[in-house]
């Protein structure tokens, strides 16, 4: 296979060789993809989670198909640019017709690259008209169901690379991650996006008033910092 059209600068791709390599290896044998025993995730303040080995099978079998896509698809191009400062997926984005360009610390974590680009690939299969090839069901979702429902697959695929494949942790995608384990990422996202999505924080806030401090609070005890949105 010819790694060579997502734009990184000349690094190699470890994750994705070892994830189709994985793959290829099980196909072979006839069986389900082989993955290494899933390790526990912890991040500073000691929270942990633990990954269910079957749940890792099957994200990491859309997860090879999709970064096969993004990779031997020569109609569209996803360029990955290395920043000095950390940036959530939706605040580096950048689609211009069949090119999408997004951003992070590369330098810190090598591994953090592949949620981003399933989350740039998902909005660009949107805009032509594809994205029911990759998430199933996302052919009708728009606004804050579609913008959900790719969160929710990139924290998987972040669950898949830090369970998984030891990737090493990076502090956007490992909020977003816990978020969605620990049953808060609607709270997550309309926490630090209240202004973009403000008729679905308002009907959350309504439903539940005291919805945002049990976050906050949960927030605050899982990473000893304030959540987006709610910082300065």
């Amino acid at each position: 296979m010819n790694y060579s059209k997502i734009i990184l600068s000349g690094f190699a791709r470890p994750l994705v060789l070892a994830v189709i390599a994985s793959s290829l290896s099980a196909c072979s044998s006839g069986g389900p993809p082989e993955l290494p025993p899933p390790r526990p995730i912890v991040v500073r303040s000691g929270a942990r989670i633990f990954a269910d080995e079957a749940r890792l099978v099957e994200i990491n079998t859309w997860f090879v198909a999709e970064q096969e896509n993004i990779d031997l698809d020569p109609s569209f191009l996803i360029d990955v640019a290395n920043r000095p400062t950390p940036a959530y997926p939706w605040e580096s984005l950048f689609i211009e017709g069949d090119t999408a360009r997004i951003g992070l610390e590369v330098d810190k974590s090598f591994e953090a690259q592949y949620p981003y680009m399933i989350y740039a690939h998902c909005y660009l299969m949107r805009d032509m008209g594809r994205l029911g090839e990759f998430l199933p069901g996302g052919e009708g979702l728009e606004g804050y169901a579609l913008e959900r429902a790719i969160l929710a697959r990139v924290a998987d695929a972040w669950l898949l690379g830090r369970a998984s494949y030891d990737a090493v942790a990076y502090d956007p995608l490992e909020e977003i991650l816990y978020a969605n384990e620990a049953g808060y990422l609607d709270a997550f996202i309309l926490t630090a996006r209240g202004e973009e999505f403000d008729r679905e924080r308002q009907a959350w806030l309504r439903e539940d008033p005291e919805a945002l401090e049990r976050y906050r609070s949960w927030f605050v005890e899982t990473f000893d910092r304030e959540p987006p949105g709610l910082r300065g």
